[in-house]
């Protein structure tokens, strides 16, 4: 079960530039999908976003810790990412946790603050 994700965010394409950034967006779905039907990936969402100054939309995409490694070792993933950098604004990556993975790193965070004096 996946229990580890990458956020996928961009911001606003870059002007001149929209036509390019909505052919690779089609790219990176393209290339997701064929992990995911391949289980490279267990599945993957995609958001679009209201206008606002920082985030045009994002790609949560799930897996094990293994499947995330690789999605971002892949070089086809690689080229597309470097691709969208260049045809939008703010383009990030950002692991995190999901599912199981939430609760673990929980009991971590919880064993750490109970180390922590705290403050009354």
């Amino acid at each position: 079960m996946a229990d580890r994700m990458l956020f996928i965010g961009w911001g606003a394409p870059v002007r001149g530039r929209e036509e390019r950034a909505v052919e690779v967006f089609n790219e990176a779905l393209g290339i997701l999908g064929r992990m995911q039907q391949d289980g490279r990936l267990e599945s993957f969402d995609v958001a679009l976003l209201e206008p606002n100054a920082e985030l045009g939309g994002f790609i949560s995409a799930h897996g094990t810790a293994p499947q995330i490694a690789a999605l971002r070792d892949d070089d086809e993933f690689r080229r597309n990412t470097i691709d969208a950098s260049l045809n939008v604004e703010g383009m990030r990556h950002v692991e995190g946790f999901t599912n199981e993975g939430v609760a673990r790193e929980m009991a971590l965070y919880t064993e750490a603050v109970g180390r922590v004096p705290q403050l009354h």
